[in-house]
């Protein structure tokens, strides 16, 4: 009982810090970027919008308790802190920046959360078996992860069938990868490390 409470405290902090930093947060950075026309910032946050909605995915197959989720998870996690350290011209354009609360902010918050995905990833690890077994991800030990989707379902979806919500997270996914697959093996190719063709 006790190692069920810890689970579902991990859980739902893990949500809580993920509502922080990866929505509230940098939502005010890219408002913040396009009022001060920070077009740097703008194109990283861009970048990063397209790249979190992953987590979106996540959510919707973890309302159809989908182990699938999980995967997807650790993927976002991981692809995250990349996409806001990848791109060299605009670390440049951020660095050459002059100090100001826009650049520094910007700056807090993407070590915020790469530290925040990397201790996220380590933690999900152990919840990879999830994934694997269907009969798996009806024990408390998986159950507790997806307490916080249903709880967004019946806030926002109480009318609609959980496996109607992870059909539209598969069909999501399924873009997601194609665009992943085709930006990693042909446009990463022409264009290295540069976002100004994003």
């Amino acid at each position: 009982m006790q190692n069920e409470s810890w689970l579902r405290s991990l859980a739902w902090t893990d949500y809580r810090l993920a509502i922080l930093f990866t929505v509230i947060i940098p939502l005010i950075l890219l408002i913040w970027a396009f009022v001060q026309k920070s077009t740097g910032i703008q194109r990283l946050l861009m970048i990063y919008w397209r790249v979190s909605s992953l987590l979106l995915i996540t959510l919707y197959l973890m309302i159809a308790s989908w182990p699938i989720a999980f995967l997807s998870s650790l993927l976002a996690r991981i692809l995250i802190p990349i996409s806001l350290w990848f791109w060299v011209d605009i670390n440049e354009e951020i660095d050459d920046m002059q100090p100001r609360p826009l650049k520094l902010a910007v700056q807090a918050w993407r070590w915020a959360i790469t530290t925040y995905c990397i201790l996220g990833s380590l933690a999900i690890i152990p919840f990879l078996p999830c994934a694997f077994s269907q009969g798996l991800i009806k024990t408390t030990y998986c159950q507790v992860w997806l307490e916080a989707p249903w709880l967004y379902k019946a806030f926002f979806h109480a009318n609609s069938r959980p496996d109607f919500l992870g059909g539209l997270g598969i069909f999501a996914l399924i873009i997601y990868v194609f665009l992943l697959s085709y930006f990693v093996l042909v446009r990463l190719g022409k264009q290295g490390r540069s976002a100004l063709q994003q």
